[in-house]
């Protein structure tokens, strides 16, 4: 049994050495790295895994990157579906969806947040129906990231209206690409459109696409979101330069999944800017500016900190915990700070978007917003932080019994 990390870099050395070939495709190689177990090797062994503590992942994948070859697939699948489905799916399910994610030929997207009921998931009212084999779901979901290309979807809807909110939900997998699935871009006001709303209209499901049983989609959901808040899940890949057909398709999917976010880093407030746009301003030495700056720094180490505490965790195989929504919550504070700091520097100059001017600092100041709401808002993650960690009574929700047909709720 492979327990220690050099062990595992000396296993994967002799899988690439018998295996790899740039020109190979990328496809054919990832099933030959699922069937090794090293794609994922904390996943059970039946499920193409080699039941390894969850530190094991990452030492894997940077070795497979360090040796030139290509590792599992970027996007939602491996980040959200997955662990989601290992957690909660049915073995049925599991051999559905597991493998084809596992080497990317199946792409996914995430249908939670609802226009009516902004930051309270349980209060979505997507339906589904079963109607003999098939669920028939009708309904709109919105801030759907890839939605415009994945070929599946994790939905929560709503199929019992007679029992509390929370009760009443089933997560299900959703074909993305059929007649009753409408994708409309929305554009920011950063210029960018990295997010979709998506209209369920009769849309279809097979039966079996449950994940965590009929009625059990809050529990499912749960996890969905825990995985969402954890650290370090938006890196790209830094694969080799040479040529070669699988690497070749590696680039060319990354480029496309993280096309998406090519704006995140401003939305994260560009902190690593502040020091030579001071410099360049002739700022440097404004003690105003030197404050702005050195609090951002310093809320950067705790958070920095913050992060490898739940690095640690997920080393020892503890589930996503606290460390998450800590962490949530320390990202919109940098990047809040950090489009302060860059106010300060910029004056008046901060609000134009012109070539004479910044339009970098004009990008951070009006995408740092959705820092606070994307993943959870910081309120949600308060709420979470006071009740779950810290023991703090619920907030009032007279709703919590009722059944969600006789709730208020928006139309």
């Amino acid at each position: 049994m492979v327990t220690t990390p050099e062990h595992i870099r000396e296993a994967i050395g002799d899988l690439i050495s018998r295996h790899w070939h740039p020109e190979h495709a990328l496809t054919e190689w990832r099933q030959v790295l699922a069937g090794s177990g090293w794609a994922a090797p904390s996943w059970p062994t039946q499920w193409f895994g080699r039941g390894l503590p969850a530190w094991a992942d990452e030492v894997a994948a940077a070795e497979i990157l360090r040796l030139g070859a290509v590792g599992a697939p970027v996007g939602s699948g491996m980040s959200l579906a997955a662990p989601t489905i290992l957690s909660h799916g049915s073995d049925a399910v599991r051999d559905r969806f597991l493998l084809p994610t596992l080497i990317g030929t199946e792409t996914w997207c995430q249908l939670f947040s609802e226009p009516g009921a902004g930051s309270d998931l349980a209060g979505a009212t997507t339906t589904a129906v079963l109607d003999g084999d098939e669920w028939v779901v009708n309904g709109q979901k919105v801030w759907n990231t890839s939605a415009h290309h994945a070929d599946l979807g994790i939905l929560v809807a709503r199929t019992d209206w007679t029992v509390p909110k929370h009760r009443g939900l089933t997560y299900f997998v959703i074909p993305m690409r059929q007649p009753g699935v409408t994708v409309q871009p929305l554009r920011q006001m950063n210029g960018h459109s990295s997010f979709n709303e998506v209209f369920l209209t009769d849309a279809r499901i097979p039966r079996d696409w449950v994940v965590g049983g009929v009625g059990g989609g809050w529990a499912a959901a749960l996890t969905t979101l825990a995985h969402e808040r954890r650290f370090g899940g938006m890196g790209r890949p830094r694969y080799a330069t040479t040529a070669g057909r699988a690497l070749d398709e590696a680039h060319e999917e990354a480029d496309r999944h993280f096309a998406t976010y090519s704006w995140y880093p401003q939305r994260a407030g560009r902190p690593d800017l502040l020091a030579e746009r001071a410099r360049a301003a002739g700022r440097h030495d404004d003690p105003v500016v030197r404050d702005e700056i050195a609090r951002v720094i310093t809320m950067q180490r705790i958070a920095g900190w913050t992060g490898e505490r739940a690095r640690q965790g997920r080393a020892l195989g503890r589930p996503p915990g606290a460390e998450g929504s800590v962490g949530k919550l320390a990202m919109s504070d940098v990047a809040r700070l950090a489009a302060h700091a860059h106010a300060a520097i910029a004056a008046a100059d901060a609000m134009l978007g012109v070539p004479d001017a910044d339009p970098v600092v004009a990008e951070v100041l009006i995408s740092v917003p959705g820092q606070s709401i994307a993943g959870g808002t910081d309120e949600i993650q308060r709420n979470i932080l006071g009740e779950q960690s810290l023991g703090l009574p619920r907030e009032p929700a007279p709703d919590r019994d009722l059944a969600f047909r006789d709730t208020r709720r928006n139309s």
